[in-house]
């Protein structure tokens, strides 16, 4: 029943996600690092726990610390709730062999999960994942050992740590601050009932930023909508900007690893425009150089910003975990994806909403300009992209049938344009001569078929998208 998509697994509380289940995980990864200590003495069994706010996180982060403890594993159990990348980065500075969150990310209220991280603090490979999966098919309730949480302290086996203060001060090191405090800016947060504020609020009071924030309060239910930073979601965050005169909103998802941007004018800003706005200013602004990898649901901007400066740009699956091995691979200098998740070269192998946010920050400063400014210069070099996302639910029929259709046979539209080439590589993406493209693919996270299409206008982008619906008659 526990099955890894691409951002961990996630299920329904009470249906699968349940403490039988959590505590079944706990112990695939208790087992896989057995294993791994058979080929490896020298392995120390170490691991490390964070959580959310969600509803139960708190519980199952103690569930998997206590059979983790059973099997004699030291547990670093982070003793307040945490951002997802914080964890990443406690995993990295503790070099321990693996660990993980308890979170759902951006998933509505009704799901919870866990995200696995491996050595270096960053998303569990899918040989890993399918190593866990394959120990859970032969796991039963009766093969787990466990150990009492306040018992597993007192043996030293679980110990609490608290290591903001190291997360916060290596991301403070790698910003500007002196230009921050110089620009003075005025910023909303809207934390959207997640975990971020207590990082980015003392990121940005350091920095002397003048800050409002939004949406803090412990809620389960995230205020009745997705715990998500997009268009949809910032209502709020959007009005206060626009009314209060501030210069920026930043909105992060439940487990801050994604950012939303809301501009000074009051217009929210798509992530592919956030990963165009911080590559153009690493490279034109502080004139470092490398790369970017983007996955195949992004932006192909980024692809004309990379060759503008002589660079490349790399494209691979959904999946930070794919961005993050890409980035090692090249020494690309940022990573990101069209959900609004991204790193840079030297911080953690995985997305980071409250550093990309920190980073967005000194690019105002030192530019003295506004986003929209910013974008308007991107563009006129560049040129205008427009990409148009939409959700489609569907059937266990409807899967098996657009399965057929559409992997197995290769079925396609007439889109009405040249076609360049198809990729099958991550669902089907159809690349046009124009240098347009559409793709279609299943949701790792969440029961969706995902239709982007990118176009130089809107209007072009809707147009393909409703053709690719009608075409799957969903």
């Amino acid at each position: 029943m526990i099955k890894f998509g691409t951002g961990g697994w996630r299920a329904l509380i009470g249906e699968e996600f349940t403490k039988e289940n959590v505590r079944l995980l706990a112990q695939a990864i208790a087992n896989l690092m057995k294993a791994e200590k058979s080929k490896d003495d020298n392995l120390e069994f170490n691991f490390v726990i964070g959580y959310d706010r969600r509803f139960l996180s708190d519980k199952a982060a103690k569930w998997m610390a206590e059979v983790l403890a059973g099997n004699k594993i030291n547990v670093y159990f982070i003793a307040q709730v945490a951002p997802t990348p914080l964890v990443m980065f406690t995993v990295k500075k503790m070099k321990t062999f693996l660990g993980a969150t308890v979170t759902a990310s951006h998933n509505s209220a009704d799901y919870n999960g866990v995200k696995v991280f491996t050595a270096g603090g960053r998303d569990a490979t899918e040989l890993v994942t399918d190593l866990l999966e394959a120990h859970l098919e032969n796991i039963s309730p009766a093969d787990i050992c466990s150990l009492d949480f306040e018992q597993g302290k007192n043996e030293n086996l679980i110990k609490h740590i608290d290591p903001f203060d190291d997360y916060i001060d290596t991301i403070l090191g790698m910003i500007n601050i002196d230009a921050i405090r110089k620009r003075k800016l005025r910023v909303v947060l809207d934390p959207m009932y997640g975990v971020s504020k207590t990082c980015l609020q003392t990121i940005l009071l350091t920095a002397r930023c003048e800050l409002h924030v939004i949406h803090d309060r412990h809620d389960t239910l995230f205020g009745g909508r997705l715990p998500s930073p997009t268009t949809h979601t910032l209502h709020r965050l959007r009005d206060t900007v626009v009314e209060k005169g501030y210069e920026i909103g930043i909105g992060t998802d439940g487990d801050a690893d994604r950012l939303g941007i809301i501009d000074e004018q009051g217009n929210f800003i798509h992530p592919n425009d956030i990963l165009a706005l911080l590559y153009y200013y690493l490279l034109k602004y502080k004139g470092w150089k490398g790369g970017i990898v983007r996955n195949v649901s992004t932006t192909h901007l980024l692809d004309k910003i990379a060759y503008g400066f002589g660079e490349e740009c790399y494209e691979v699956p959904v999946g930070f975990k794919h961005i993050s091995s890409k980035m090692e691979a090249t020494n690309a200098l940022i990573g990101g994806e069209s959900s609004g998740g991204l790193t840079i070269r030297g911080h953690i192998l995985g997305k980071d909403g409250i550093f990309a946010a920190s980073l967005l920050i000194e690019l105002l400063s030192v530019t003295g300009k506004n986003l929209s400014e910013l974008l308007a210069e991107i563009n006129q070099r560049f040129g205008y992209y427009y990409m148009v996302e939409k959700n489609l639910h569907f059937t266990l029929e409807d899967r098996s049938r657009l399965v057929k259709k559409i992997f197995e046979n290769k079925e396609l539209p007439d889109f009405g344009y040249d076609i360049h080439h198809v990729n099958y590589q991550d669902g089907v993406k159809v690349y046009f001569e124009n240098d347009g493209w559409i793709s279609i693919r299943f949701s790792g996270t969440e029961p969706l078929l995902r239709i982007y299409a990118e176009m130089s206008n809107e209007a072009l982008a809707t147009a393909l998208c409703d053709k690719m619906k009608a075409f799957l008659n969903l």
